[in-house]
């Protein structure tokens, strides 16, 4: 049985929407390209994708000098420090 991913890297999401690895990553850090941290790993989350994907198709981008999107880390310990 065949797993569909449920995060992509920076860089796969950067193939998947055509633009180049540091393009990416600038969307990243600036918030424009959702995503969440585990452990040292920057991944963007499949379903986040497909809802900014779905808001441009829509006309619906919220606007470039909107604060960034927080990028959430994992806790290894389930957050139980």
């Amino acid at each position: 049985m065949a797993m569909d991913k449920l995060a992509y890297s920076v860089v796969e999401a950067a193939g998947l929407l055509g633009i180049g690895r540091s393009a990416a990553y600038e969307a990243a850090r600036t918030g424009q390209l959702p995503t969440i941290r585990i452990g040292k790993r920057i991944l963007v989350p499949k379903s986040a994708l497909d809802q900014l994907l779905e808001g441009v198709a829509r006309g619906s981008t919220p606007p470039s000098d909107e604060a960034p999107a927080p990028v959430f880390p994992f806790e290894r310990d389930g957050g139980q420090s």
